[in-house]
Formats: structure tokens, sequence, C-alpha cells
């Protein structure tokens, strides 16, 4: 069943939430809208640790829909929020691309790449990842005995248009650990409950009191699940009806929709003249 009241926040996944490859999903544009209209929160979180926060306040502008930086946050930020708290100071090897080595910098962390020398491997999702980069954290971790291993994010492969995919940070992570037989000491994207830390920073709202709405179950719905929170999966990105109706049902979302803008209750959606043609 859809909604029947509104929450007092909204937390949403971006790629196959709000959008998909370059193009917003129906009823996206008018729901964000509509929300901000009513003066309520909204927040949007990603996984994807390959762009930074202002490379997303860009593509939504592209796409139609203006966004503050401060309602964004991705592993770029919770990765470098989480090493300024726990390792201040470490020297890092980043098994990673730009976005998240540029944001590392700034933040004042210095970048390595002798074993000797790394404190933190950082796994994340890496289209340069290669052997080279395989030994250097091995020798951190195993041989010098002195590097831990976090990951940036635990998705195993990143969707793409037209059923396509990457590997993406699970990938790499998998293969540092089974070298080094080390299990990596923090994720720090959804499910993790720091994602939530941070999309919820600022505003004093309960948890309970608001929704996650997402594509997949494992991210998305199992943060919601793992923090109190209402949950909604839309069925626009990775997850299908059938995989929602093999779920225990303690661990089915809240709500299922097929359009993100039923997050709208009837009620209102009668009140503003909608249709699922506008």
């Amino acid at each position: 069943m859809p909604p029947t009241e509104l929450h007092q926040a909204y937390v949403f996944d971006l790629d196959g939430t709000i959008y998909l490859g370059d193009h917003l999903l129906p009823g996206a544009a008018r729901l964000i809208g509509e929300l901000r209209r009513r003066g309520i929160p909204v927040r949007f979180l990603s996984n994807n640790p390959t762009k930074d926060p202002q490379q997303y306040v860009e593509k939504l502008a592209r796409l139609g829909l203006p966004t503050e930086i401060t309602d964004i946050a991705n592993t770029v930020v919770t990765t470098t929020r989480w090493l300024q708290e726990h390792h201040p100071g470490a020297t890092l090897f980043v098994v990673g691309e730009q976005p998240l080595k540029r944001a590392l910098t700034e933040a004042g962390f210095r970048l390595s790449e002798d074993p000797e020398q790394i404190d933190v491997v950082v796994a994340s999702y890496d289209r340069t990842f290669d052997y080279a980069k395989l030994q250097t954290a091995f020798d951190a971790i195993w041989f010098h005995r002195r590097a831990i291993l976090v990951q940036t994010n635990p998705d195993r492969f990143c969707p793409f248009p037209g059923g396509r995919g990457e590997p993406d940070c699970a990938a790499i992570t998998a293969a540092i650990e089974t070298c080094t037989g080390v299990k990596a000491e923090a994720n720090l994207g959804k499910p993790s409950p720091i994602m939530l830390e941070e999309a919820l920073r600022g505003l004093e709202v309960d948890p309970a009191d608001c929704v996650m709405v997402g594509d997949r179950l494992g991210t998305d719905i199992q943060m919601a699940l793992d923090t109190g929170m209402a949950s909604c999966l839309v069925l626009t990105g990775e997850t299908t009806a059938q995989d929602v109706a093999a779920l225990e049902e303690n661990h089915k979302p809240t709500y299922v929709l097929d359009r993100i803008d039923r997050l709208i209750p009837q009620r209102l959606w009668d009140e503003l003249g909608w249709t699922e043609q506008d």
C-alpha cells in the first residue's frame, strides 16, 4: 500500500531512484518540488565514490532539479569525515578514483604508495584497479602488518541503463581481503548508519519520522531496517517485485511503489490534480 500521510523528512537514493543514467525517472521532479514547497526536508544519498557532491549538484541541475550541496551526501563525504574522526593524520593508500583522492587530500590527509608508510588502505570503486595496486595493499597490510583496511561501500556492482553494470567496491575489497586474510574494519556507505547520520546532519528529525527511498534491498532498504526508518522500495532500478515477494516479512520494505511520486498520498494527488500521464 502507498503512504497515507507525509513523513517529516525524506532521504533518497539517486541512481535508479531519482534518475537512471541521464534521465529523471517519471514523477521525480514533481515529487521533490511538492515536498520542498511544503517545507519538508529532502536529502540525497549515494554509495558512488566516483563523484563528489558538487558533481551531483551539477548533474541534478542539468536534469532540472536544482539542489543545494548541503542536501547531498555520498561515500566521498562519509569516508572523509570518518577518517578525520577515527584516524586523523593517517597516511592513506586509496584504491579509488580522483574525486575521493581529491577530497581526502583537501581534508589534509597524506596519500602514499609506499607500503612502509601506509596506515589505512581505503578500498573503493576503482576502474583503474590493477595488480600493482593489489600488491601495494597486500604489502601494507600483510607484509608490513601496519595498515588497516576500510571500504567506501559494499556494492558488488554498479548498474547501468540497459541492464549492464561494472564491478564495484565489494569486488576490490574481496580481492584485498582474500590475499591478506584481513577483513575490512569499516564500511562507510549504505547500509551503514554512518550514511544516515550524514544525511540527517543538521536536521532535528528522529529517524523514525523519516523515510528512506531507494531501489536496492541490500543497501537502501537494509539501512532503513537497521535504523528504524520507514522504507520505500521503488521498482525503477535493480530490484523486482519478485525479489520483494521472496523476502521474509520482517525484511520487506514499508512501501513498494512502481513510481516515486506515489510517495504523495492519494488524497493529495486528488487535490493537486495529478495523473500518471503527467
